[in-house]
């Protein structure tokens, strides 16, 4: 049996949203020489989520937006029983010398982060990098790698799988911990 526990739901999530944004524009102005990433499969969901409202918040907003895989760039990808299957790439414009911001839902290990970045690489060298998560797993990094625009951190043991769901795909917006109980 699976125990559930809601952290965020549908409105505490939008204002999360929302609040992230804000921090974008702040940052890059009107995005000029900027794109989003998001990485294959879920952080693709938030990076969506994120170019809307930002097109909903500031109408002018243009920031190009595309998805990235980073299945054959993992490095545990030929530990797996089963043949892994990619999702797509999608990346219709140039990021030489672009700054990029790679979204993805959860930061935990740091090591899809760095897949990302080699799988980057694949496309050109972009002026800097930045990473933009919804929830940091806090104290179980396993790289140097830290977020530069965080939805929220929250500490978790390790048998804790924090779950990301988006209307798109589910029912509804939600963020929540799960744990498999003792049998």
């Amino acid at each position: 049996m699976i125990q559930q526990r809601e952290l965020l739901e549908q409105y505490p999530l939008a204002l999360t949203l929302r609040r992230l944004c804000s921090e974008l524009r702040e940052t890059y102005g009107d995005f000029q020489d900027t794109v989003l990433l998001g990485i294959q499969p879920r952080g693709v969901f938030f990076a969506q989520r994120i170019v809307g409202l930002l097109q909903e918040m500031y109408p002018n907003c243009k920031l190009p937006s595309g998805e990235l895989d980073v299945t054959f760039f993992r490095d545990d990808f030929r530990r797996h029983e089963h043949p892994l299957i990619a999702n797509a790439t999608r990346i219709n414009f140039q990021i030489e010398k672009k700054r990029v911001i790679l979204a993805d839902d959860v930061l935990y290990t740091g090591r899809t982060i760095r897949a990302a970045m080699d799988a980057l690489l694949a496309f050109g060298r972009p002026q800097e990098v930045r990473l933009l998560v919804l929830v940091e797993r806090r104290h179980k990094r396993e790289l140097p790698i830290q977020p530069d625009f965080c939805g929220f951190s929250i500490d978790t043991l390790d048998q804790e799988k924090v779950r990301v769901e988006w209307a798109e795909q589910s029912e509804k917006d939600s963020v929540r911990i799960e744990k498999k109980s003792p049998k």
